[in-house]
């Protein structure tokens, strides 16, 4: 019996093509539109978490803006805050827009950061060529400059700029290596940047005080009580002032984050699943349709001895594959769609197996669903009312 409503199910789809395959387009739409929205989101979000997770869960980061009486850190704060349990290492920052001079060109507010070996340390993947900051360009204040990628292409086209010498502020540095490029989703992008030792850049820079300092974890377990013992040496040193300073905590922002951008999939799986329901509507709709013209076909089957629970199988076995080849279609054209934009933007594709199944499952449980009332008002005509239609 299943078999031979499976024959005929798929025999009234195939002699109505054009309907069959109207009928299929609003869940090819649906389908389409899940794959796309959520693997687009997935390939950025994947991207963005790299970015964000390579800024460093094992990192707090403090800005001290100071008070009237005191300004930034002094290089006595650096020490005591070192002192605190739980930190592998501290990396200030010293950041100023200056211009740079190589062979006559001229290339105006560039963003000249002064940094320490720590910072090159904590990442191995920041230097494209070179050499990064170490500790004896620190204490001999050398005049040393590691370039952005934006820099090194205007700058040193077709060049290799290592060992090469630049103006930068009025004083000659000599370059020692260059950064590798920074993502499209690059939240602290280094492309225009030039670094240099923090040290030299104190200096050089006209700036007497350490604004912001990247302090690196041992164990990210104990971060909580890491800044609470920062704090401490903090309100110290600010004299217990309020708005001194800001301490952020890498790990947490990287957890909000994840958990943000999971509610924004659903969000956007849900507005796609409408376009599902809506397609659900034109399946039904269409059945209803299909019922009426075959009011004959079934009183004669009733008339024949079939009952209304094989009449009711067939037509939602009718609806499920119509929700199904709507379906895989709809996957093929969401994985295409998803494929180009992932291109153009810039991100990875990679289509999960739980996306898959929630599309395709959607859309075989809206053709049962959608399916089933149509199904049951054709079991339920009076054969004698149907066959009148003759």
């Amino acid at each position: 019996m299943l078999l031979e409503s499976i024959r005929m199910s798929w025999e009234n789809i195939i002699s109505n093509k054009l309907r069959s395959f109207l009928t299929m387009l609003g869940i090819v739409i649906g389908v389409a539109s899940i794959i796309a929205l959520i693997t687009i989101v997935q390939g950025a979000t994947y991207s963005i978490s790299e970015e964000v997770t390579s800024l460093g869960v094992n990192k707090i980061t403090v800005n001290a803006t100071g008070t009237p009486l005191k300004q930034g850190l002094s290089e006595e704060d650096l020490k005591n805050i070192a002192k605190v349990n739980n930190i592998s290492g501290l990396s200030p920052t010293i950041s100023g827009m200056t211009n740079i001079v190589y062979q006559g060109q001229v290339k105006e507010k560039v963003t000249v950061q002064g940094k320490n070996e720590v910072y090159f340390q904590s990442d191995s993947s920041l230097l494209q060529s070179g050499r990064g900051i170490n500790i004896l360009d620190l204490e001999s204040k050398n005049q040393v400059a590691v370039l952005g990628r934006d820099i090194v292409k205007e700058l040193y086209f077709g060049v290799d700029p290592i060992g090469k010498e630049l103006m930068i502020h009025g004083t000659t540095y000599t370059v020692i290596g260059t950064l590798a490029s920074s993502s499209h989703f690059s939240l602290t992008s280094n492309n225009k940047a030039v670094i240099i030792p923090y040290t030299t850049a104190l200096r050089s820079l006209g700036v007497k005080n350490i604004s912001s300092l990247d302090v690196f974890l041992l164990d990210t377990n104990l971060a909580d009580d890491t800044v609470n013992n920062i704090k401490r040496v903090l309100n110290s040193t600010f004299n217990y002032k309020d708005n001194a300073y800001t301490i952020f905590n890498m790990g947490d922002m990287i957890e909000s984050f994840q958990s943000m951008m999971s509610i924004l999939s659903l969000l956007l799986a849900g507005i796609a699943g409408i376009s599902l329901v809506v397609g659900g509507i034109g399946i039904m709709n269409m059945m209803l349709v299909s019922i009426t013209e075959r009011t004959t076909e079934i009183g004669l089957r009733k008339a024949l001895g079939a009952t209304p629970n094989r009449i009711q199988l067939q037509f939602i076995i009718e609806s499920i594959f119509l929700s199904i080849f709507g379906g895989l279609i709809g996957l093929i054209l969401g994985s295409l769609v998803a494929y180009v934009a992932s291109i153009l933007i810039g991100v990875g594709f990679s289509i999960q197996v739980s996306t898959i199944a929630l599309a395709v499952g959607f859309s075989a449980i809206v053709g049962i669903v959608f399916g089933y009332m149509p199904a049951r008002k054709a079991s339920r005509l009076n054969p004698i009312d149907a066959l009148r239609s003759l």
